[in-house]
């Protein structure tokens, strides 16, 4: 018998029918169509005839190559140079590719690609497929995956189209050395066999070992890691391990619990040598209107180093929830048995918890209002639990009318809240505010504004005499209370241009205000305005308390002057200083030492140079009236160099003030600097107080990342101590290392 024997030319495009047994028979020769501005396909593009479409089994094989041969007898299609052929949405490229029809098996030799329809691309020497090109046995694969990740293997089978069982098998997601591509990667994972879920993109790994720079360093009977861009799936992951003073030796091998698309699940149980297990958790979980975090945590505690003995735990959580377009509620509870919990089972130091429920609504940028209740949870041994307040309800409303026919803006609010204590004052308070803003400017330039503000409050409390500093003998009752303020400020912007050096700006700023004396105020609680610090940024406020429940009366002068030169290059040199001077003597509610209890206040100013955008110093300080003695100061000074050094410093310098306790001083200076060189970096960060002639905290680090290894080592040294017992507190020394493998996972080491 005559072969039938047909040759097509360069880059035609065949497309054969599935294997058909009864059409081989009759001898029909395929369509050919004329090849038209023919495309290679790129990675992962389905074909033309079956974009986006699973494969088919009666779809047609599609060949584009150089040249075609098609044996009619023995329905043998056999293509050359720059093959490309594809079935459904499955493409094979290669130096030859044979097909044959009755048995539906192809043969890919030479530079074969399989690229699937997720982009994923597998290279091999050659290639047998069947099944629509979803099975096959692969000989010298190599495998391109999502996120950089390169396998090869001696050996393959694919089955299920998306399952590979591998032989010999090496893995890393490191990018071959430039200079020697031969050389072993900076890690890599070698197996005798692996698995590779390409549907459920998984890495599953049998008798493996782990290499550095090609030496084996761990071994492991069995690994499994996501292969590309894995959905969220359950599985152990990577340990940390390390050792502590109060713990011993420690291991943490958390669990991640994918419970379904919208919530999930991580188990943190931790064994250590000295102390019973902990078992934390991480929660989270999404709806259509909201989501809700938690992370909780249960254990015993032995009761050394100074620690109660018995159980402990802590609960941090938080909820999100939208009503509708306009509200949202939410929660947050946080709960823990002490600070020393916290710190000592890695859980972060807090000093104080907050917990609130609330609802919340906006009305764009006019309108506002909040309904809330809080709990407060001291963490420390000293604290006084009884004065710790619980505040219930908790209602703010604010709304903006539109600007009127002068250019003048109307604000309206109310605060009212109740609070309770075991122990102290008991308050209930209703606020309501109403201001008034009109901007004005003269035919001179001078900018004008015109500010009034009125506040009514009343109030019921009980125990008022329990409160700290406070000597009235009325402990309940009833009280109510009205100011009003009313300023009148003016500034002039003087500007000169200084031609390719910029613009020069002076600025003098004056404002008058005026209202009632509001004399002694002891007879009312104060909830919201005990913090009170004199600086620039509250220079010319018509009441310079952060709250309500303090009032400042009669008749002042602000005054001060801003001076500022703006660069070219986007720097700029800019300085503030001004005062107050009040015509009456009465000091009203400020402390001694505020900085506004006398006539003349305390000068205010504050200092800005950026000569470029690589260097900035920021200052405020506050000085005495009497003799200029610093009272404040805030400086701050961060330098960038073009070799990616970032240089940091600073100094605090606050009086001792009589709300916070201990009653002392704080004179503190910090520095830190950072460095990074190609994948280094390297930072330090101290802060040492001058009061106490001792260091407050010192941090040290330095890292190593690339596109496939990460390797990073902390180190932390508090010296804060516990005032009850003048011992430093448990964790107070924090050393850290975290090693890294890209795509695979990390695991740390931590020692306290």
């Amino acid at each position: 018998m005559m072969a039938a024997t047909f040759r097509l030319g360069a880059f035609a495009i065949l497309f054969i029918a599935a294997a058909s047994p009864a059409l081989a028979q009759q001898g029909a020769l395929p369509p050919i169509v004329a090849p038209q501005n023919i495309a290679p396909l790129l990675p992962g593009q389905p074909a033309p005839d079956a974009p986006g479409a699973p494969p088919d089994r009666d779809q047609p094989v599609t060949f584009t190559a150089e040249e075609v041969e098609y044996d009619q007898n023995r329905a043998l299609v056999v293509a050359r140079g720059r093959v490309e052929a594809w079935q459904g949405n499955r493409v094979v490229r290669a130096d030859e590719f044979t097909y044959d029809r009755n048995t539906g098996v192809a043969t890919a030799r030479g530079n074969v690609q399989l690229i699937e329809t997720d982009g994923q691309v597998i290279f091999a020497d050659s290639v047998v497929l069947e099944n629509q090109f979803r099975d096959g046995v692969i000989e010298g694969l190599r495998g391109l995956l999502a996120q950089n990740g390169r396998v090869a293997a001696n050996s393959a089978r694919r089955t299920g189209g998306s399952i590979f069982d591998l032989s010999r098998v090496v893995y890393s997601s490191c990018e071959p050395c430039q200079d020697d591509p031969l050389a072993p990667p900076l890690w890599q994972v070698r197996a005798r066999t692996a698995t590779l879920d390409q549907a459920g993109r998984q890495a599953r790994y049998r008798d493996a070992v782990v290499e550095f720079a090609g030496i084996p360093t761990f071994w492991t009977p069995y690994l499994q890691h996501p292969a590309g861009d894995s959905p969220r799936q359950s599985g152990f992951l990577s340990p940390t391990f390390g050792i502590t003073n109060f713990l011993g030796g420690f291991v943490e091998t958390p669990y991640y619990w994918a419970i379904d698309p919208n919530q999930e699940l991580v188990l943190r149980p931790q064994f250590a040598t000295r102390q019973a297990p902990n078992f934390g958790l991480e929660y989270r979980r999404r709806f259509n209107f909201g989501e809700i975090e938690a992370e909780g945590s249960m254990g015993y505690l032995n009761g050394d180093d100074d620690t109660p003995e018995g159980f402990a735990g802590h609960i941090f959580s938080r909820g999100r929830f939208s009503l509708d377009e306009t509200w949202r509620a939410g929660f947050d509870l946080n709960r823990a048995s002490s600070e020393d919990y916290l710190r000592i089972y890695r859980y972060g130091a807090r000093r104080r918890l907050d917990s609130s429920i609330f609802t919340e609504g906006f009305w764009g940028s006019d309108a506002y209002a909040r309904v809330d209740a809080r709990i407060f949870q001291g963490l420390r041994p000293t604290d006084d639990t009884s004065l710790i307040p619980t505040v219930g309800p908790n209602i703010y409303l604010d709304w903006r009318a539109p600007v009127d026919a002068l250019g003048g803006t109307l604000t309206v609010d109310t605060w009212n809240f109740a609070v309770f204590r075991a122990a102290g004052t008991n308050t209930q308070r209703g606020a309501f505010r109403l201001g008034y803003e009109l901007p004005m400017n003269d035919r001179l330039g001078g900018m004008w504004t015109l500010r009034a503000q009125s506040d009514v409050a009343s109030y019921a409390f009980t125990d008022l005499a329990l409160a700290p500093n406070n000597s009235i003998t009325s402990n309940d009752g009833t009280a109510a209370r009205a100011n009003i303020r009313a300023a009148l400020g003016w500034r002039m912007p003087f500007v000169r241009r200084a031609g390719a050096y910029g613009h020069q700006v002076i600025e003098p700023m004056v404002q008058i205000v005026g209202g009632p004396l509001t004399g002694d105020q002891s007879s009312v609680p104060n909830e919201d305005s005990i913090d009170f610090e004199f600086t620039d940024a509250n220079l010319f406020s018509l009441n310079r308390f952060y709250g309500r429940d303090r009032q400042e009366g009669g008749t002042r002068i602000d005054y001060a002057l801003r001076g500022a030169w703006y660069f070219p290059n986007g720097g700029m040199v800019e300085g503030l200083a001004g005062a107050s001077y009040r015509t009456q003597r009465d000091g009203g509610p400020f402390y001694a030492g505020s900085g506004v209890e006398n006539r003349a206040s305390d000068y205010v100013a504050r200092a800005r140079v950026m000569p470029t955008p690589w260097l900035e110093f920021l200052g405020r300080g506050r000085f005495a009236n009497e003799n200029g003695d610093l009272r404040f100061m805030d400086l701050a000074t961060n330098v960038s160099f073009e070799t990616r050094t970032t240089v940091t410093a600073g100094y605090l310098y606050t009086p001792a003030t009589p709300y916070l306790t201990p009653v002392q001083p704080r004179n503190e200076v910090a520095f830190g600097v950072q460095q990074q060189w190609g994948n280094w970096r390297v930072g330090a960060f101290g802060r040492y107080d001058i009061e106490l002639n001792r260091a407050v905290v010192v941090t040290g680090s330095v890292a190593y990342e690339d596109e496939c290894f990460l390797f990073e080592a902390r180190f932390l040294k508090r010296f804060a101590e516990d005032p009850a017992t003048s011992n430093l507190y448990p964790a107070n020394t924090v050393l850290l290392f975290r090693i890294g493998l890209k795509t695979i996972g990390d695991a740390g080491f931590r020692a306290i």
